[in-house]
């Protein structure tokens, strides 16, 4: 049984995932990883950041807890984390300090393993290994395990300082924040936009979010919900924001002027001409959408095809092979499934033929908007766009 953490601790060594494999822009990314880290905690939680080889070290001003253990979840960029205790780089002191950790914690077996930062510290791996086992085995004796011990306690030697810890808690992985660019997601109020988002999230993209709604066609439940899982979103980035672009205007003319059986494909064109211009405005590289193919009309092949037509401007679809008992078992690992369940009214509801068209020719949706004035419709729901600011909820 893995042992708790312990809640003595302010001090936490984080190690970098897939950032130790970048070669010559490593720095770059690690500073941005920092810098999301500082920032995704209250200015006086964190007293000192350190960047140690392959690692970095936090040293916060209040007592380990279950708080800074869900914004430390939230920090992408770091493979796992330790609350560690601090000692000089001594036997006498690891094996007093390995032995404080240990008699706090329940175990019926143990093992220690050691790693040296610096060679020329007089003892190797083996013997720190040898020699703190030994005095565990002293306090408490138990069998000791190579695989699947109770405890492990875990010990890193540097120059000026050794860390000693039992717990390696599993971070969120993936790439800092920021350091591959930015996005516009759209976000609907359902379960697979937002789970597309965090995927990109976890890729190091910032993520600026866009809800189209059909008020005052419809309730304002699924704008209520697009806002609640954007402030959930936003625990994974500082600086978030999302832009509220009212569509029901356009949709009323579309079902107006055009095809009853295209409207959905329609619909989607516009929503995509409008993202891509307002993706062009907020410095944005592409868009991020939750489709996956072949769940619902708009997302067969052909179709996705034709919507894609519309615009040039990269369309990323992180969810596209996934089916939908996936993506709702990853809606509740993020903790976004809850609030995505919710009823609501989702804007391409609106004015919703009973049998849409699944494969739409370029030609006939291309007749279909020569009935349309494409640039004053899209001209009017950037004009009455909302832009907002995002505060994480924690």
């Amino acid at each position: 049984m893995r042992p708790p953490v312990n809640h003595d601790h302010c001090t936490v060594l984080l190690h970098y995932g897939e950032l130790a494999l970048k070669g010559r822009n490593k720095h770059r990314f690690i500073r941005q990883l920092l810098l999301n880290l500082r920032d995704n905690f209250p200015a006086n939680d964190i007293a000192k950041i350190e960047r140690l080889e392959g690692r970095a070290m936090v040293k916060f001003s209040r007592p380990w807890d279950d708080e800074l253990h869900t914004r430390l979840q939230c920090v992408y960029g770091f493979a796992d984390y330790s609350p560690a205790h601090v000692c000089a780089p001594t036997l006498d002191a690891l094996k007093s300090t390995a032995c404080d950790v240990a008699s706090k914690l329940s175990y019926e077996s143990m093992r220690v393993t050691a790693r040296r930062g610096v060679k020329k510290f007089p003892y190797d791996s083996m013997e720190i290994q040898r020699v703190v086992g030994s005095a565990l085995m002293d306090l408490r004796p138990v069998p000791v395990k190579m695989k699947h011990a109770d405890l492990n306690v875990r010990i890193e030697v540097m120059e000026d300082r050794a860390f000693v810890f039992a717990e390696k808690i599993k971070a969120a992985g993936g790439l800092p924040v920021g350091s591959s660019g930015r996005v516009l997601a759209l976000l609907s109020g359902g379960i697979d936009s937002p789970v597309a988002a965090a995927r990109m999230q976890r890729r190091g993209c910032q993520v600026v979010f866009l809800h189209f709604h059909s008020q005052p066609y419809q309730s304002s439940a699924g704008r209520d919900k697009a806002m609640a899982l954007a402030q959930h979103l936003a625990r994974y980035q500082v600086h978030t924001k999302i832009i509220l672009a009212p569509l029901g205007d356009l949709q009323r003319e579309i079902i107006t002027h055009c095809p009853h059986k295209l409207v959905v494909v329609l619909y989607r064109r516009f929503m995509f001409r409008i993202a891509e211009r307002l993706a062009k405005q907020n410095r944005c590289k592409a868009l991020i959408t939750g489709e996956s193919l072949g769940q619902v009309a708009s997302q067969t092949l052909t179709n996705i095809q034709t919507i894609n037509e519309a615009i040039s401007l990269p369309v990323l679809r992180p969810l596209i092979g996934f089916d939908k008992l996936e993506i709702i078992n990853q809606a509740i690992q993020l903790g976004t499934y809850d609030t995505s369940i919710q009823p609501d009214q989702d804007c391409c509801q609106l004015f919703m033929p009973t049998s849409p068209e699944t494969h739409a020719s370029i030609d006939e949706i291309m007749e279909a908007e020569s009935a349309l004035n494409i640039k004053v419709l899209c001209d009017d729901v950037i004009k009455r766009t909302e832009l907002l600011s995002v505060e994480a909820c924690w």
